[in-house]
């Protein structure tokens, strides 16, 4: 590098061209895939060799002799194809690719050691320079046409045991570098092409307004405290809570990008591996521009490359094999993404031969995971299942794909680790579906606090079902099963953790009342006994220190509004730990809930009301979440009122307007300061509906006593005592928002 540069500047030019090369070779990828499928337009190529062009002369500027070198040779092959003197085909495209991965590897090299390292490129040189005075050979078709060569799949689908960070290193590129390169090892720092972010203009602008008006608001709280003024005072606290509300959306927006930034580099990773492997396949990506955070993307970039490698290594057969099965030769893999919930879900989907149930129990015995009398025992979700388990392969040999038993557990610890939770679905020579749903960000989450033992804790609201408080006579409803406390919660066994016991905190021993905090993990529900259920609010959250790192119950800290610091409970971690989740309790569970529904079989029913003396039901599996927004909250789009809900904007019905009659004389009554609001979600969308009050949820066996009540109205039957109208959701939505279920997911 040249000595006539000043440092910090010649250390500034260096990073502009880590971040502009890296991003320039994630393009030229892309387009280069893109000339390979026929899009060979013009402008196609002039892109892919000005990103060449442009690594070449910034890396000559600041003394990158090797890096500009080799760029050179391959901007003459670009400048021979962008003027049609020669045309592209497989090969061409491949040693371009080979190009991309070694410039890759070089800037990698200065970012970690600030050298361009000593990587021989003479051979991928000699092939860029013979590829520009002769043609180059075998075609496209020709290739497909090449014996297969690579080991037929298994059947076990989309999971077979590769380590995350292993990538391929195709057979006619050895002097290529990865295709996927790993991410850093903990403990080093991030690359500098993934630790900056652009920011739109305008959104700076709108973040310095709003830092201005936290000026003056605080100006004013400090002006209040030398002359106090309670009605002042107010004024300014409530001026400061709507600011810092709105600075906290546009931090956030800042934070978020489209899912499609982690997605962008599958096309590449589908067609090396493809041709490796001598299979086709036909890649689809929905939903790219789905947002998330920018630290949830990068935890989950090497999981989900994983889980993309695995479908095409063993989800997805031969051609020969699929058009001997009735199926088309190419293969098809499926990635779709939107936000529901206010999570963000992630589908991988294949066509290929699906999970070998009987395989996969075999090998589970064979590895000693489990006994063959255990084996026979297990339900299908409890065979899928096993793939989670550390050390687990189908693989017959080691290969530099698969086989080391080490794959599925980490991507679901990885997952997990950030609040996730992973799903599978297998058919029978039809393909895998794995589902993954992740929060939108981490950095500041709902939550419900909780005090038990003296001290309070945060739960993340993702994970919350519902709260139960059992009173007098009910708490005589708790019964042991297998040794541990369980309640029955409409007719299902709810197995039950005492947090005081679980965290060796010394309880108040109140008989009172008991309160039980429903949660969710790994898809299972169980009851958190605390002593209190104070609040939910949005907390910040905060890392542990090294010390606690290691307790797996706990998934990070926040800091109280008293300055006082609560613990995040890790709600999965929180379930493993205190053994609720075993199978033989999940399998008596199950029976004992089969055994009560053919003696009981009831409804879970939402009560609300919508006008005076009217009471509606629902059933509670059409309710998303129950809700209270404040009427200032509603705004308008065209005639149709909305709020911005969860990252969406979502229609507001009013039940009592549809429904009409007597139900229309609560328009006539002030309007409340708090909307009653039962939220419905469906395909990536929301609706909710503004009802009077909301009563009760009730498990009930419903005997309808008039089949039609009139408009918007399914049944009439008499519930706790009262008639009661069962509401007929469908068409109050289509009645108030037609649009709704023509929208796909997000």
């Amino acid at each position: 590098m040249p000595d006539t540069l000043p440092d910090d500047l010649q250390l500034q030019l260096i990073t502009d061209l880590l971040i502009e090369s890296f991003e320039g070779l994630d393009n030229f990828d892309h387009q280069l895939l893109a000339l390979e499928k026929g899009a060979c337009g013009a402008e196609t190529l002039n892109v892919i060799f000005r990103v060449i062009h442009t690594i070449k002369g910034t890396a000559g500027c600041i003394g990158l002799g090797r890096i500009e070198a080799t760029a050179h040779v391959g901007e003459s092959l670009l400048s021979l194809l962008r003027d049609g003197k020669i045309q592209t085909n497989t090969e061409i495209i491949s040693a371009l690719l080979a190009l991309s991965d070694a410039l890759r590897g070089m800037l990698r090299n200065i970012e970690s050691t600030g050298s361009e390292g000593d990587a021989d490129h003479s051979i991928l040189l000699a092939r860029l320079q013979t590829l520009q005075v002769q043609p180059a050979a075998p075609s496209a078709s020709e290739q497909d046409a090449a014996p297969a060569v690579a080991p037929e799949p298994d059947g076990f689908g989309l999971f077979e045991e590769t380590p995350i960070s292993a990538t391929p290193v195709l057979p006619d590129r050895p002097d290529a570098t990865p295709a996927v390169q790993p991410s850093a090892p903990n403990g080093q720092a991030p690359a500098v092409s993934e630790s900056a972010i652009r920011i739109d203009v305008a959104q700076l602008d709108k973040l310095m307004n709003l830092v201005g008006e936290l000026v003056l608001a605080r100006n004013q709280v400090l002006q209040n405290v030398a002359q106090p003024d309670p009605t002042a005072l107010l004024a300014a606290s409530q001026r400061l809570n709507l600011i810092t509300t709105e600075l906290q959306g546009s931090v956030m927006k800042t934070r978020m990008q489209p899912i499609g930034n982690v997605w962008a580099k599958f096309p590449r990773v589908v067609r090396d591996l493809a041709q490796e492997l001598g299979k086709k396949i036909a890649l689809v990506m929905e939903g790219q521009e789905t947002e998330l955070d920018r630290t949830i993307i990068e935890a989950i970039k090497d999981p989900l490359t994983h889980i993309v490698r695995n479908a095409i290594d063993h989800g997805l057969e031969l051609p020969d094999v699929r058009l001997a099965a009735g199926k088309p030769a190419e293969g098809r893999l499926v990635l779709r993404a939107f936000h529901e919930g206010g999570q963000v879900n992630i589908e991988f989907i294949d066509d290929g031969q699906g999970i070998n149930l009987e395989r996969v129990k075999a090998k589970a015995v064979q590895r000693s995971l489990l006994t063959a009398d255990q084996a026979a025992r297990l339900s299908e979700r409890e065979v899928l299942n096993l793939i989670f388990l550390p050390g687990f392969s189908t693989a017959e040999t080691v290969t530099n794909l698969s086989g080391r038993g080490v794959g599925m557990d980490v991507v679901k610890t990885n997952i997990e680790k950030i609040g996730g939770s992973v799903d599978i679905q297998s058919r029978a020579g039809l393909g895998v579906t794995l589902r993954i749903r992740i929060p939108l960000t981490l950095a500041i989450i709902p939550a419900l606090i909780v005090t038990s033992g003296g001290q309070r804790f945060a739960i993340p609201q993702v994970n919350l079902l519902e709260l139960v408080r059992l009173e007098g006579d009910a708490r005589q409803k708790i019964e042991t099963l297998y040794n541990a406390p369980v309640y029955r919660l409409r007719g299902k066994l709810l197995p039950l953790v005492n947090l005081n016991h679980h965290l060796r905190l010394t309880s108040p021993g109140s008989d009172e009342a008991i309160s039980i905090v429903v949660l969710q993990a790994d898809g299972r529900q169980f009851g958190l006994v605390v002593d209190a259920i104070n609040d939910a609010e949005e907390i910040v959250v905060k890392p542990l220190g090294k010390q606690l790192k290691s307790l797996a119950c706990f998934a990070g800290a926040t800091i109280m509004g008293d300055g006082r610091v609560a613990l995040i409970l890790d709600v999965l971690g929180v379930a493993q730990r205190a053994s609720v989740v075993t199978e033989a309790r999940d399998r008596a569970s199950a029976d004992e809930t089969q055994a009560q529904d053919k003696r009981d079989e009831r409804q879970t029913l939402l009560l609300f009301e919508a006008g005076r003396g009217r009471q509606l039901a629902l059933p509670l599996s059409l309710v998303a979440r129950l809700e209270e927004l404040p009427a200032t909250a509603v705004e308008f789009s065209g005639d149709q009122e909305v709020v911005q809900y969860r990252g969406q904007i979502m229609p507001l019905l009013r039940v009592a307007r549809f429904l009409g009659g007597i139900a229309c004389a609560d328009t006539e009554l002030p309007a409340p300061e708090l909307l009653q609001v039962v939220v419905h979600s469906a395909h990536g969308r929301s609706v909710g509906l503004v009802v009077s009050t909301i009563s009760d949820i009730v498990n009930e066996r419903l005997t309808v006593q008039r089949s039609s009540a009139g408009k918007g109205i399914l049944a009439s039957a008499v519930i706790q005592q009262r008639v009661t109208d069962l509401l007929d959701l469908e068409s109050l939505i289509r009645a108030g928002d037609p649009a709704f279920f023509e929208h796909g997911s997000n």
